[in-house]
């Protein structure tokens, strides 16, 4: 079978990508940005990939031309966008894939969503809505899910269930948190996606998706502190609170504030299935919610995490063209160049320390300092050192890398390159790299900044003394020379 897949290095998307390939479909990938797009090798040559923005329909009859699917699946979704531009982006990006799908000639389009069966619907849910009736208006035969919280490794729901529980043992929260949910396993998700492949009892169909169990946002908390053996104590306020219940949201969890003020208006509403008609058509088991945490924290442990919401480029990385920044700018910035000589028998091991940078592993030195300028961050409302790593072993470009983004992973050439995120009057880059001649092995470091303005040039000073001992003392932890 022919499938085109949007949204394919998206957190769902990197998910059903593998099991249409093991299904023996033949499967076409939609990316904006080709280089972010890092599956597997052995996924890398059974896929064709196609690189296109559907927020620019006038290169649809370029890239799709004399090209046919049977099935096209429509996982791109806006969350980071601000809300006055989620709707608008929402439509034209739906709008988009309903003219690609009809120059495709295809026979069964495929869109998840989530569960918008309340009246006093979410901005966020709102705009799921309305490509839900693109969609829908298409002509085109349609299925589908609708879906509450999704339970993985690496989905912003069970990340910042994980923040809210690892990171404060007593919470006096807000009333939403009192709202219900249906939460599903993300294994039952992909499945539902999988199996409802050209099956035509699901044609022109919206089904609501959900596990076993309705839980308050609460319970799930609690839940989730049960399983991991935490003791935990929250206390509910009788009032919303929404603006400075999206602050809390954003200040204690890896969520920017433009995702935890959508989340905080989206808790609001109950989220649960009100129709079971998909049980019938696609029988499965369903994963109670106890057990979908065990099964995301196996694969966290086993350094399996396939896809994170993180992977998704913030919004300071979205105007950017990444491509041009593979090679960092040189003219109007500043730089801090550091190298120390290395062992050439040590090279292998110097690489994976700076491939292994961030997250758990921290930064080899003054961490303390680091956590303080993510505080920092955050307070001014960037995304702070919560995001860590999704695995600790693998690294790909597009990764979020606590405040930072890769950029660039060269394993062949011992290069990385990281982009900041931070909140900052200008752009910074921070790049590793080993460089081998016949007589010497150096280990390099350079650290770019391209100020904006005079605000720019003043910050740049400023840091500059802890630029100094910082960038020196963590080349030397990283060339194994304490």
């Amino acid at each position: 079978m022919r499938i085109l897949l949007t949204g394919a290095n998206g957190y769902i998307g990197m998910r059903l990508l593998p099991v249409l390939v093991e299904a023996g479909h033949d499967v076409t990938c939609v990316v904006r940005d080709r280089n972010r797009f890092q599956p597997s090798p052995d996924l890398l040559n059974k896929i064709n990939i196609i690189e296109f923005d559907f927020l620019h329909p006038e290169n649809a009859l370029q890239h799709f031309n004399k090209k046919y699917f049977d099935v096209a699946y429509y996982l791109i979704h806006s969350l980071g966008d601000t809300s006055t531009t989620l709707k608008e982006y929402e439509i034209r990006s739906a709008g988009c894939f309903v003219l690609v799908a009809t120059l495709t000639q295809v026979k069964q389009i495929v869109y998840l969503s989530g569960i918008s069966n309340e009246k006093n619907l979410s901005k966020h849910l709102l705009a799921r809505k309305v490509v839900k009736d693109v969609l829908i208006r298409s002509g085109i035969a349609y299925t589908i899910f609708e879906a509450g919280i999704i339970v993985g490794s690496g989905s912003i729901s069970f990340e910042i269930i994980r923040d809210l529980t690892e990171k404060l043992p007593v919470m006096i929260v807000p009333r939403w948190l009192n709202s219900r949910c249906q939460p599903i396993a993300i294994r039952n998700v992909i499945n539902y996606l999988h199996r409802c492949l050209l099956n035509e009892k699901t044609f022109f169909k919206t089904f609501e998706i959900g596990g076993p169990d309705v839980l308050t946002y609460k319970q799930m908390l609690l839940e989730f502190a049960s399983v991991r053996g935490y003791k935990r104590y929250i206390l509910s306020l009788p009032v919303l609170f929404p603006g400075l219940s999206a602050y809390w949201l954003y200040l204690t969890t890896s969520a920017n504030f433009t995702i935890a003020r959508q989340l905080v208006q989206s808790m609001k509403n109950d989220v649960i299935c009100k129709e079971h008609t998909i049980h019938e058509i696609i029988p499965q088991e369903l994963i109670p919610y106890r057990e979908a945490i065990k099964m995301a924290f196996l694969k966290i442990e086993q350094n399996m995490v396939v896809s994170s919401w993180t992977d998704a480029a913030s919004s300071s990385l979205s105007r950017l063209d990444v491509n041009q920044y593979v090679e960092v700018p040189v003219n109007g910035c500043y730089k801090v160049r550091k190298w120390i000589e290395i062992d050439k028998d040590k090279v292998e091991e110097v690489a994976s320390r700076f491939f292994g940078i961030g997250g758990n592993q921290g930064w080899y030195y003054a961490d303390k300092l680091w956590r303080i300028r993510g505080l920092m961050d955050k307070l001014v409302g960037g995304v702070g050192l919560g995001r860590g790593r999704r695995s600790d072993v693998d690294i790909q470009p597009g990764d979020a890398l606590d405040f930072w983004r890769v950029l660039l992973v060269d394993r062949k050439n011992y290069r990385l390159l990281l982009f900041a995120e931070m909140k900052m009057p200008g752009e910074a880059w921070l790049e590793f790299s080993i460089v081998k001649n016949e007589n010497r092995c150096l280990l390099k470091q350079i650290a770019t900044f391209r100020p904006r303005g005079i605000l720019g040039r003043n910050y740049w000073y400023l840091m500059l003394p802890f630029h100094y001992f910082i960038f020196r003392n963590m080349l030397k932890r990283i060339a194994g020379k304490k």
